[in-house]
C-alpha cells in the first residue's frame, strides 16, 4: 500500500509509532532521532507518490527544502549493528520504482537529466557521466520506502534490520544521491526563476 492512499491510515502510523516510543523509548528503533527520521521519509515517499499533478515549480521548491532536512535526520541516527537476519522483504517492485521515476521525468522534462564530475580510480582522473535527478529521487524512494514499510508492519526484529540497512545505504549511496539532486535542483530552481523573472519559486 502507498504511503499517500489514506491520510487516515498515515495518521493512524504515526500515532502508533508514537505510542510505541512512549513505551519502548530506551529502545534504538524507538529513539527520538530514529522516530524523526521515519517522519521525514514518510513524508519524503508520499511526497512523491502525490507529484503526478504537481508543476516543476512546486516540486523543486518542495525538494529543496525537504532533502536538506532529510539528510540532517539520517545524519542523527545512531547506528545499530546487525548480521542482516531478520531483514524484511522489499516492498517497492520494480514497477513501483518505474513509476515514481516516471512521474519525477515528466515533471522535470529537459531538466532532468545532468552531467557529472566522477572520479575513476581506473585512470585516476575525473571523467563525466550523465545522471538524472528522476533516478536519483527513485533510488531514494526504493530504500525509503522498503524502510518505512518495516516500520509499518511493526515487528522489531525487522525494524531493527530495515534502520541497519537504510543506515548502511545512506553511507554508501542514497546520502550522494540525494545531494547530488540538491545540487542539480538548485541550478533548477535559479534557472525557472530568471526565466519567468519571478523573484522565488
Amino acid at each position: 500500500m502507498y504511503l499517500c492512499n489514506s491520510n487516515m491510515t498515515h495518521k493512524r502510523f504515526f500515532t502508533d509509532l508514537r505510542m510505541q516510543q512512549t513505551n519502548n523509548n530506551s529502545k534504538t528503533i524507538y529513539a527520538q532521532g530514529t522516530i524523526d527520521f521515519v517522519t521525514v521519509a514518510a513524508e519524503f515517499c508520499a511526497y512523491l507518490e502525490q507529484s503526478s499533478d504537481r508543476s516543476k515549480e512546486h516540486f523543486v521548491d518542495t525538494m529543496l527544502k525537504l532533502l536538506p532536512f532529510l539528510y540532517v535526520k539520517a545524519h542523527l541516527v545512531k547506528r545499530v549493528e546487525s548480521n542482516g537476519d531478520f531483514l524484511p522483504d522489499d516492498k517497492v517492485t520494480e514497477e513501483d520504482y518505474n513509476w515514481i521515476r516516471n512521474i519525477i521525468y515528466s515533471i522535470l522534462g529537459n531538466d532532468d537529466d545532468y552531467e557529472e564530475l566522477v572520479f575513476d580510480p581506473n585512470t585516476q582522473s575525473d571523467e563525466t557521466k550523465w545522471s538524472s535527478i528522476s533516478e536519483n529521487l527513485a533510488d531514494m524512494y526504493q530504500s525509503l520506502r522498503n524502510f518505512v514499510s518495516a516500520y509499518q508492519i511493526g515487528i522489531e526484529d525487522c525494524m531493527h534490520d530495515a534502520l541497519w540497512l537504510v543506515m548502511d545505504q545512506f553511507e554508501l549511496f542514497w546520502g550522494k544521491c540525494l545531494v547530488d539532486s540538491l545540487s542539480r535542483l538548485h541550478q533548477v530552481k535559479y534557472k525557472i526563476t530568471g526565466d519567468s523573472d519571478e523573484d522565488s519559486l
